[in-house]
């Protein structure tokens, strides 16, 4: 772990892209433990909120399951309200014993947001249309920034940034999985 209680990850890519038309969440599905690929084809992205919120996790799966349980039953208690539902969770988060132990990373996206909640307490929302966490996530971003005036389809754009992330990346794969929302 490194300051703040935001892990160091290695093992995952997650990036959001969101276009004028869509949100695009895509996942790598790579499972690593140190040096070996345990699984290739790892679900890392779903449909939360009936359907109508976008989740993806590095980290910990567990530890993300409980996480979007969580987000899921304050999205239930602020309905269309997902900033607040996420400010909720990351105070919960950092402030509750329990859930302090909890190692992921957690961004999540409807038709007007998107967001990153981590364990320090931090709700971020990007300044660019784009934005990507974990191991390859730094590569994928950089590719999906640098895509962003060539290519206005979100599902394309994220594919091509992810690969980018999987050619560089040996904790990402390009076994993709992808969740979109029309906007």
């Amino acid at each position: 772990m490194t300051m703040h209680n935001v892990p160091d990850w290695h093992g995952t890519t997650i990036l959001a892209v969101r276009t004028p038309t869509q949100i695009a969440l895509l996942s790598d599905g790579q499972v690593s433990m140190g040096q070996t690929v345990m699984k290739g084809n790892a679900r890392k992205v779903r449909r939360i909120g009936n359907g109508e919120i976008l989740a993806g996790f590095a980290g910990a799966t567990a530890d993300a399951f409980t996480l979007f349980e969580r987000l899921e039953q304050k999205l239930e208690r602020f309905p269309g309200q997902l900033q607040r539902a996420a400010v909720e969770l990351a105070k919960e988060w950092r402030t509750e014993k329990y859930l302090q132990k909890l190692e992921a990373l957690l961004i999540v996206a409807d038709r007007q947001t998107t967001l990153v909640i981590t364990g320090a307490g931090d709700v971020l929302e990007p300044e660019h249309s784009v934005v990507a966490v974990g191991s390859g996530g730094n590569y994928a971003l950089a590719a999906a920034r640098a895509l962003v005036g060539y290519e206005t389809d979100a599902e394309t754009l994220g594919r091509k940034a992810m690969g980018i992330a999987a050619d560089i990346c040996v904790f990402t794969n390009d076994n993709f999985t992808v969740e979109i929302l029309d906007v």
